[in-house]
């Protein structure tokens, strides 16, 4: 079979991932990306990932710190409103030292204590929970998976189509270098950039929930101290560097001070 008809077999097939998968407008920022996963799907997948990680990991009963973080929760979650369906918000302190926080479709939000144990206060705790809550309602999960579906049908269509014209020891070369050139320029520049946009969508959220936008801030320089300084370079990261991500939140930080101010005396 000709390259030609290779190319022609390889765009239907990028066409059929593009028609299954649905245009997702994200709420805050606007930006349009293909995603192929269905919210229904996401809600249970979310759920269910979330059930296993309760029974997994240590849950905190520090009275304390719980109220805390439903506290914040609440208000975070009343500031996503309806950009959330079917939410069912589950806020949970899990006992762990690790400087993290996560959350899945559905409104199911982890926070680990070693990131409370940090010292930061509720307008930092504030910012993490937008930030995490922010990849959800952008649905960068299903986007991602939309991305590497696309990639992978790239790379075996290319693979064949070299075997087919060069034979399989230059279609393995082949494979090598698609997977390494796909990776840093298309897979990690997408992930940077989802982490970004969902620090924003982060600053808005908290904004919205009366915390002050400048503590994301304050967040990564204390993460920055005390994670250090990252051995992998940034274009080979899955996240923008430390100090890269405390210039672009300085720099966007005044843009939401008048939706904080706005919203704080709801809250005092």
């Amino acid at each position: 079979m000709s390259l030609i008809r290779y190319r022609a077999k390889l765009l239907i097939m990028v066409g059929l991932v593009l028609a299954l998968a649905g245009c997702y407008t994200n709420p805050v920022t606007g930006r349009q990306y293909a995603v192929m996963t269905s919210v229904g799907e996401e809600l249970q997948l979310g759920a269910q990932a979330f059930a296993e990680v309760k029974q997994q990991e240590k849950i905190s009963r520090n009275p304390e710190v719980n109220a805390r973080i439903q506290r914040i929760g609440k208000r975070i979650a009343a500031a996503v409103g309806n950009q959330l369906p079917g939410a069912q918000w589950e806020f949970v302190v899990f006992d762990s030292a690790e400087l993290n926080a996560f959350a899945l479709p559905g409104g199911k939000v982890g926070i680990y204590t070693g990131l409370i144990d940090l010292g930061v206060s509720d307008d930092e705790l504030a910012q993490v929970m937008g930030h995490e809550i922010g990849h959800v309602v952008a649905r960068h999960g299903g986007k991602r998976m939309t991305e590497a579906t696309m990639v992978g049908l790239v790379g075996v269509a290319g693979s064949i189509a070299v075997d087919k014209k060069y034979g399989s020891d230059k279609a393995q070369l082949f494979a090598l270098a698609y997977g390494g050139v796909s990776t840093v320029g298309y897979v990690l520049p997408h992930s940077r950039g989802d982490e970004s946009e969902a620090d924003l969508m982060g600053l808005q959220y908290a904004a919205q929930a009366g915390y002050n936008p400048d503590a994301a801030v304050t967040l990564w320089q204390k993460m920055a101290a005390a994670s250090g300084q990252s051995k992998v370079p940034a274009w080979l990261s899955t996240h923008p560097s430390n100090g890269q991500r405390i210039t672009n939140l300085r720099a966007a930080a005044p843009r939401f001070t008048q939706l904080y101010l706005t919203n704080r005396g709801r809250y005092e």
